[in-house]
């Protein structure tokens, strides 16, 4: 929380602001303005699909926001114009603010009730009893910042299994459905175990009139073989979370339907069973209402024949002779792990996946494994990953590319467990599973300490040998602006420039003012403005994990928490020691040679200029090279909140009369 040394003669004129602000705009005053508005916390930020038609607005999503003084909390509305704050971690949770602006606003669909509009950075408000959107006709909150995470208490976790006796006399088994689908007669119920699992797909927009728009793949079997299963809308909130890999479902008054050919499948090869693929089965909310019984592990009996769940765990040492795109699981003991990271989906300006690296070892090679795991909607495992757990990722893709170890990707049906959830899980009798835990019983805690480290930019897989930048593009220079203008929080992009550069810095330090070593050509024509102004963020650089920083780096590494709560650390992590890094200062360049702004505000008067860090090891064993010399720079861009923009340098290639060649 920012700003906490308040009084408690400051607290209760906090609270007769904030009581006599909702009073005055519900009872006679529809609008507010004041610039003497004493502050109030931000204890939750809410998002979910906006009601406006497309066009009205600049985005699809609309933010509740609750404030509180202390005595008096309120849910307040966020005006859509105010939404950029939200998208680059200003107003965030945990963060006093001043509402200078707020309108209220009548809720026409209920008479009598309304909320408050913040306009002004600051806002709406009316107390709800149910946590859902004060804009009504939406019944649930998304996560903050992806589309693939359960968000709210909607989402049922602790409804125990049935202990129901079961009628299994009467069911049918996988193999008959196909012919079940070309008849009208009612299909018999199902009893099947699931043994993949999918993360959760929103499908809202605008126009679409389902309170729910969520869909969730699972892959099942039985004695005949395996099928896809659907879960479909409100049946998302209430059973994605209690269906996990090897639990026993009796389905009854379920649908079948053709099955969508363009969906990503999980490879099952190792179960060496039959899969059914024309068809699959849809559990529906109604027209029928599917039945669904989560049946209790120890009323499960041997004679209904389930198969057991199977993996393909491999080892480190395995790993380059499986062929690109291939399926395996992977365990391993975490060693790093980067900050949490968004990139925008492809075909949807604005969806979002979130994303981090992991490197884990096993002990069967010098190499760790090297891991980009997304989101599998398990917020509550993916924001705890961090070294010295022990990592569980199911169906990963192997991906080789130029110039790089191979590393793991997710896939749709991939899931991640850590140290704290694997009891129970079908994985741990595996053997090499069990291999791997009598190796880690062989190593000590402070020698493997030694080797980790948390947060920073992280860059993987290296840009190619070649680069296929066209040199005939201008686009360039003016993209960079741009690209950074739009940059919403955590948000990552790599891009390609073309230019010159004009001065290379060494900086020692983050406090050094003086260079060790400068190579400066006096920013040749009038510079109006930088890209970017050259400064080395900590967020920047990784650290060292301890125990007793746990808490704190982790809250480091994460996004923003949809809700601040009272035991979330506001300590500060001590600054990392920084041996040194280069600032490159790159003047822009047009197709024809001559030098130009990258906005064409600056086309005429002047250039626009962008320093950058250089920090990967190719840079720096030329970096005295570099001055004057023509060069096509990969940049990494990432949003760090506020106004924090990192623009680094991957990769430099030398511009030559012929080609571009690495440098």
């Amino acid at each position: 929380m920012e700003d906490n040394s308040s009084s408690s003669s400051v607290a209760t004129c906090q609270a007769s602001f904030l009581q006599r602000t909702l009073e005055c705009l519900s009872s006679s005053r529809l609008k507010l303005q004041t610039e003497e508005a004493a502050p109030v916390a931000v204890t939750a930020l809410q998002r979910y699909l906006c009601e406006q038609a497309e066009g009205q607005q600049t985005d699809s999503y609309s933010y509740d926001v609750t404030v509180t003084d202390g005595v008096c909390r309120a849910k307040c509305f966020v005006h859509p114009s105010l939404n950029h704050l939200v998208h680059t971690n200003i107003l965030r949770t945990g963060v006093d603010i001043h509402i200078t602006q707020g309108s209220f606003v009548y809720n026409e669909r209920r008479l009598g009730h309304g909320y408050i509009c913040i306009e002004q950075l600051r806002c709406r408000s009316v107390l709800l009893q149910s946590d859902v959107p004060l804009q009504v006709s939406r019944k649930h909150y998304l996560s903050l910042w992806n589309n693939d995470d359960p968000e709210g208490d909607i989402w049922t976790s602790g409804c125990p299994p049935s202990d129901t006796v079961l009628d299994v006399s009467k069911i049918t088994l996988l193999r008959s459905l196909e012919s079940c689908f070309r008849n009208t007669w009612k299909p018999l119920p199902l009893l099947v175990k699931i043994i993949h699992k999918s993360r959760l797909r929103y499908y809202g927009k605008f126009g679409l009139k389902i309170d729910y728009p969520y869909q969730a793949y699972f892959e099942v079997a039985d004695q005949s073989g395996t099928m896809s299963l659907v879960l479909w809308n409100e049946l998302c909130p209430e059973f994605y979370q209690r269906l996990n890999v090897g639990t026993v479902l009796y389905l009854q008054s379920y649908t079948l339907k053709q099955s969508y050919s363009n969906r990503s499948h999980p490879q099952m090869d190792h179960h060496r069973m039959k899969t059914f693929n024309s068809i699959e089965i849809c559990l529906n909310p109604r027209n029928p209402t599917s039945v669904i019984t989560v049946v209790s592990p120890k009323s499960v009996l041997p004679q209904w024949g389930l198969p057991e769940v199977s993996y393909q765990f491999i080892t480190r040492s395995e790993l380059e002779k499986l062929s690109n795109n291939s399926a395996c699981d992977v365990i391993g003991l975490v060693t790093f792990v980067g900050r949490v990271e968004r990139v925008k989906s492809k075909g949807n300006k604005e969806k979002y996946w979130t994303y981090r690296w992991i490197h884990a070892v096993d002990g069967t090679s010098g190499h760790p494994f090297i891991l980009e795991v997304f989101s599998s909607s398990q917020p509550e495992i993916f924001s705890r990953i961090c070294p010295m757990t022990y990592l569980v990722c199911t169906q990963m893709r192997v991906c080789k590319v130029e110039n790089s170890l191979p590393y793991l990707t997710s896939s749709c049906e991939t899931e991640t467990f850590i140290t704290g959830y694997h009891k129970g899980q079908p994985y741990v009798s595996d053997p090499k599973v069990k291999s791997f835990i009598q190796w880690t019983k062989t190593l000590k805690d402070n020698v493997v300490l030694q080797k980790t480290a948390v947060g920073g930019h992280y860059c993987y897989p290296r840009p190619p040998q070649k680069c296929t930048q066209s040199m005939s593009d201008p686009s360039g220079e003016r993209k960079t602006e741009w690209e950074l203008e739009t940059l919403q929080y955590r948000e990552h992009k790599r891009l390609a420039i073309q230019g010159q550069i004009t001065a290379v810095r060494y900086v020692k330090s983050p406090k050094t003012t003086e260079p060790q070593q400068t190579q400066q050509k006096e920013q040749l024509q009038e510079v109006k403005e930088r890209l970017c102004q050259g400064l080395l963020y900590q967020d920047s650089v990784s650290r060292r994990f301890t125990f007793d920083e746990k808490d704190v780096l982790l809250q480091w590494g994460n996004l923003q928490p949809t809700r601040w709560a009272p035991e979330q650390t506001t300590d500060t992590i001590p600054p990392v020691v920084c041996q040194g890094y280069y600032r490159v200062t790159i003047l822009g360049k047009s197709s024809s040679g001559i030098a130009r702004g990258c906005c064409l505000l600056f086309l005429i008067k002047g250039s626009l200029i962008c320093d950058m860090f250089c920090l990967a090891e190719d840079v720096l064993e030329t970096a005295c090279e570099l001055e004057d010399m023509h060069v096509v720079c990969i940049l990494d861009l990432c949003h760090l909140g506020g106004d924090k923009a990192e623009v680094l340098i991957s990769k430099v290639y030398r511009v030559t009369d012929d080609e571009v060649q690495p440098n």
